[in-house]
């Protein structure tokens, strides 16, 4: 029988294969010391990804850390492991075996930089000490043969915030650039850059709760989990609310719940200031404060969905912990904010989640169905691209603003966020509302989630008819 994939690539499970171990260690407190039988358990007594046992132990022992917090001293939650970033070429332009040896030399006479020669068989050979890209040589080939490589990283980073490491030429990140998207973590084929993990926190916060007679821990989960947990068709995302409720959760509840208080808040904002953009997704929101500056003060001054129901929890429950589990590494640095920092005292990925269950060897199969809030359809599908917008403007309906019409443009990938806040700079973007969604198809893209595909849109408004609210007010007034 084929065995059930839970990821969509190798990298992912890897990655989870180290979490899940740590997180076992983490329970049972024999994590000190347990680094070397952890690498040695995970890599084997036979090389299967690099050139020896002895490498993918040290490039596991570099995941091991990463599970447990990663660099202390370094601010951004993305960090690369230099040990396992070395399998990719340097980049930039290349001869390819297309090279004809012609005579015309176009090549070399289009380069100001004496960058391109002949080898002894009339092939032109580029010297990278002396090329700067500008791919003119390119341009003037006729056979094509000269061609642009872009690492991975870099070609998944689409603000440029990762560049080369000139003295092991491993990648590097700007932390100044980084909006922590978690593209460059999804997207490398060597795993080499991870999001650290928060978990061992969180495995402590449950057990000094006690079983939540000290203190309550909720977990409040994003509504891309519909789209989550999907490989095994019988289980049911009851099973998955009632497996959290296992780890030592006192309860789960939806961020959706947020995502409508945000929606109502957010709606009126709009219409006394006649333009917004959006603060749901964090890794927006950082790269208008660090890319357009000039336009923080059009970014909607609602807390995220996240935080806004961290907010009410701890209003009632002043004594509650809070773990945010969601697809999202850029939560991981948006719960460090001092505006959030109060409310959300943990955040978890979809992969993490599925590390600690496993690792508490929890079968969901076997688990009664658990029962979720009572959030709106509009609540829940702020979890895909233009969710949020479709929320915004039936806020508007329900709490008749008639005299404002809603322009909203809904953001699709941190490119169509940056075309539309350079018109917005600019003075000429026709709508009056930006949604910002830094990852393609928004939070069912995120790094952190299990699986990636056209099926999680459908998923995601499947879960939101399924809903018993059926208006934004309906759903607040419960939270009265």
């Amino acid at each position: 029988m084929k065995p059930i994939r839970k990821f969509d690539t190798q990298v992912q499970h890897l990655e989870y294969k180290v979490l899940r171990e740590v997180a076992r260690h983490a329970w049972e407190d024999t994590l000190m010391g347990s680094f070397n039988n952890i690498a040695s358990k995970i890599v084997g007594d036979k090389p299967t990804m690099r050139c020896c046992i002895y490498k993918e132990r040290a490039i596991v022992a570099q995941r091991i850390d990463m599970a447990s917090g990663g660099n202390k001293a370094n601010p951004n939650v993305i960090e690369v492991l230099n040990i396992a970033c070395d399998e990719c070429p340097v980049g930039g332009y290349e001869v390819s075996q297309n090279c004809r040896g012609c005579i015309a030399h176009r090549c070399q006479d289009a380069c100001k930089r004496d960058a391109i020669s002949f080898d002894e068989n009339q092939k032109a050979r580029i010297d990278k000490d002396k090329c700067v890209n500008c791919g003119m040589c390119a341009k003037v080939c006729p056979y094509s043969a000269i061609t642009n490589y872009v690492r991975p990283c870099v070609q998944a980073c689409k603000i440029n915030a990762i560049s080369m490491n000139e003295e092991d030429k491993s990648a590097k990140i700007d932390n100044e650039k980084c909006i922590s998207c978690g593209a460059c973590v999804y997207q490398c084929p060597f795993g080499a850059i991870m999001d650290k993990s928060f978990m061992l926190n969180v495995i402590d916060m449950i057990k000094k709760s006690e079983n939540n007679t000290k203190y309550k821990v909720y977990a409040v989960i994003a509504p891309s989990i519909a789209s989550q947990f999907v490989y095994d068709s019988t289980l049911k995302l009851g099973q998955v609310i009632s497996a959290i409720k296992e780890l030592g959760f006192h309860s789960v509840v939806e961020a959706a719940l947020g995502a409508d208080m945000v929606a109502a808040s957010e709606a009126a904002e709009l219409a006394e200031k006649g333009f917004l953009t959006s603060s749901c997704c964090p890794a927006f929101v950082t790269y208008i404060r660090q890319s357009f500056p000039e336009l923080k003060d059009k970014v909607s001054h609602n807390l995220s969905p996240m935080a806004t129901i961290s907010k009410y929890i701890k209003k009632t429950d002043p004594t509650a912990k809070v773990v945010f589990i969601g697809p999202c590494t850029a939560k991981k640095m948006e719960i460090q904010w001092d505006e959030v920092k109060p409310y959300v005292d943990s955040a978890l990925t979809f992969s993490e989640l599925q590390a600690l269950i496993d690792s508490r060897d929890i079968d969901m199969t076997e688990l009664p169905e658990g029962v979720l809030d009572n959030a709106s359809y509009f609540g829940r599908i702020f979890a895909r691209c233009g969710g949020l917008a479709e929320a915004v403007a039936e806020s508007l309906k329900e709490q008749g603003i008639d005299d404002f019409e809603l322009k909203g443009v809904s953001c699709d990938g941190i490119e169509e966020c940056r075309t539309a806040l350079l018109k917005a700079s600019k003075g000429v973007l026709k709508e009056n509302f930006i949604e910002g969604m830094a990852c393609v198809n928004g939070c069912i893209g995120g790094a952190g989630c299990l699986t990636h595909g056209p099926r999680n849109k459908a998923e995601v408004d499947k879960y939101g008819k399924e809903a018993k609210e059926q208006t934004i007010l309906g759903s607040i007034e419960h939270l009265q």
